[in-house]
């Protein structure tokens, strides 16, 4: 039974090991592997992961047909003798290109919540996963099951700061999110876009940073001009222009909380406006200020 921290113990984190080589893995004794009939396996409906590398399944598939498949499927048993995939999908997905008939497996018993948690720690242990794909995953655990960033973090056995900065990416368009999906666009490149509250410019500067193959840096700069830019005033030349060190303010603030912030007034007189979209990002901005209120101190 996997445990908070998702070490499921010597024997099942092998099973992890599913790189692009049917390779073989030491198992403990603990652990019995048995035949079981493919036509019984169904795939896991919630995989995280949604895409496979065809080129990397069929190499494998033609190591199967000659070696057979070397490390065992963990399975979970489902109504009318059946069998669910919790780890093991590639070689799954290769052994049917293989026609195989029987596969190795070991039987374990997993409540609901645990069959998510392994799919997504197999996933993120091995890296498989596009960022995402990774946020979808975390999103799912939170959703399905109550589960703060923080909790996340620990089942996953990552950093609070990596599951916040991950969920965030699903705040930018879907035409955005595709181009992260597919490794056209990195993570990076991504978090860079998300303050800019121009749906269509975010779109064509993603674009952009694919075509030109803008390094992060490079994308900073156009996201920042992109504010320079915004805070020109385009009324009447008597309307209350605002000063270059109030603009530059709220820019800063967009990059030090990576959210939107808008700002009403002049520098005599005024109101901040800091978008936050849940709890936990909010719990995000309470932790920037309380550092930034012990740096002061210091």
């Amino acid at each position: 039974m996997a445990n908070s921290r998702g070490g499921l113990g010597k024997g099942l984190n092998a099973l992890f090991n599913d790189n692009e080589t049917n390779i073989s893995v030491e198992l403990s004794e603990d652990l019995p592997v048995q035949e079981v009939e493919i036509s019984q396996i169904d795939r896991n409906p919630n995989q995280p992961r949604k895409t496979f590398n065809e080129e990397s399944l069929r190499e494998m598939a033609s190591s199967i047909a000659t070696y057979g498949v070397l490390q065992p499927l963990l399975l979970v048993k489902t109504e009318g003798d059946r069998y669910l995939i919790i780890a093991g999908e590639r070689r799954y997905r290769a052994s049917l290109l293989a026609g195989l008939k029987r596969v190795p497996a070991i039987i374990r018993d997993f409540t609901t919540q645990q069959i998510q948690e392994i799919s997504l720690i197999e996933n993120l242990h091995r890296e498989d996963l596009n960022a995402i794909e990774a946020a979808e995953g975390m999103r799912e655990l939170m959703e399905n099951h109550g589960l703060t960033q923080e909790e996340v973090a620990i089942r996953i056995g990552k950093s609070r700061p990596y599951v916040t900065n991950t969920l965030r990416l699903l705040q930018l368009p879907k035409e955005v999110t595709a181009m992260v999906r597919d490794g056209s666009l990195s993570p990076g490149h991504a978090r860079t876009l998300i303050s800019i509250d121009d749906k269509e410019y975010l779109i064509s500067l993603a674009k952009q940073a694919c075509q030109k193959k803008m390094s992060v840096r490079e994308l900073e700069n156009s996201v920042r001009l992109y504010f320079i830019r915004k805070n020109i005033p385009q009324g009447p030349k008597d309307q209350q222009i605002m000063p270059l060190e109030l603009r530059e303010l709220v820019n800063d603030m967009k990059r030090v909380f990576a959210t939107k912030v808008k700002v009403k007034g002049t520098k005599n007189l005024g109101r901040f406006t800091i978008d936050y979209f849940s709890e936990d990002d909010l719990n995000r901005i309470h932790d920037l200020i309380e550092l930034l209120k012990g740096y002061k101190n210091y």
